[in-house]
């Protein structure tokens, strides 16, 4: 009889998301939602059965929907603002610097079908640049959890906080890839693999697909390092210099453009405090078409044997320089 080889099971990290968010709200009446048009694609239908008053239903006003909930956290309250990632940091990008992060509201922005997950919508509905647009401002830690795991402790974690958090979750499912006890810490990140010939980096979608090309690359020898970096702002600099001396590269990968991502914020500092050989995987600076999430991360190159090529290639860089 042939063994069954079963694939993992997979987590949409939104249902997570509102699980915490339901839990939360049934012990502190202060805890709100706002949403634009995108009760369903939120998830927030149960927390909207059980406290319709405390759910707020802008429409299709970002603008507003993050001014609401600025408003809303002045007043007092806790307000998890909910929205399309894409919709929510372009089209608010003005308030979220004004209203959220300049103003220290305590206003946590919930991304929601970030990176490529609404793929057969296209350009408009990719969430690409959404990184780079918000790791920017002062106040404002931005995170994206890898697992549905990482999602609840990120969420529990975000609710004690006081101050503006950016959370930013896909809509595509993923493995659990931490233990489910884990604690979410602001700037830590997760060594998921040791190895002492490349370090590989991702976060959010990206995790997993960096595990299985960890396994491809050990199949030939190579011992890779795989770090979930969850937190864009503020980065662990303390693990990202300690795999740049210990292994003497890194190859990061992001479901959003290569600019001013994750890779963006590594290469920032690897370049300040231990330049090492480096190759950053994504969207290499175009508006990504249509198609599938799935198919349009293997198309640029994120597929686990297309990163373990890449780290094999980014290996070779490193040699050539001792």
């Amino acid at each position: 009889m042939k063994d069954v080889i079963t694939s993992p099971k997979l987590h949409d990290c939104r249902d997570a998301f509102v699980a915490v968010l339901e839990r939360l709200g049934a012990d502190n009446p202060r805890i709100v939602a706002v949403c634009n048009d995108s009760v369903g694609s939120s998830k927030l239908g149960g927390f909207k059965s059980k406290w319709p008053e405390r759910l707020v239903n802008v429409g299709i006003a970002e603008q507003n929907m993050v001014g609401v909930g600025a408003g809303l956290a002045n007043g007092g309250l806790l307000p998890f603002v909910c929205g399309a990632a894409c919709f929510m940091t372009g089209r608010s990008l003005e308030q979220i610097k004004a209203d959220i992060a300049y103003s220290n509201a305590n206003v946590k922005l919930i991304g929601i079908s970030s990176g490529m997950a609404y793929g057969e919508l296209g350009p408009t509905h990719h969430s690409i640049e959404d990184f780079a647009w918000t790791r920017v401002l002062p106040n404002l830690p931005v995170i994206a959890p890898c697992d549905s795991i990482e999602t609840a402790a990120a969420v529990e974690w975000a609710a004690h906080y006081e101050g503006p958090v950016f959370l930013r979750l896909s809509r595509v499912g993923v493995p659990d890839l931490l233990p489910p006890d884990h604690k979410f810490e602001l700037g830590k990140a997760n060594l998921l693999r040791d190895g002492g010939d490349i370090t590989l980096v991702a976060n959010g979608t990206l995790t997993h697909r960096m595990l299985k090309a960890a396994d491809i690359l050990a199949e030939q020898g190579i011992e890779a390092r795989v770090l979930n970096i969850a937190t864009v702002r503020p980065i662990d600099v303390e693990a990202v210099v300690d795999a740049a001396r210990e292994t003497g590269a890194i190859l990061t990968a992001e479901e959003h453009s290569t600019f001013g991502g994750l890779g963006s914020a590594i290469a920032e500092l690897v370049v300040a405090e231990a330049p090492v050989p480096m190759k950053i995987l994504g969207v290499p600076g175009i508006f990504a078409p249509t198609g599938s999430a799935e198919f349009l991360l293997d198309e640029f190159g994120m597929s686990p044997a297309a990163i373990a090529e890449a780290a094999v290639a980014l290996i070779a860089r490193k040699s050539s320089r001792a």
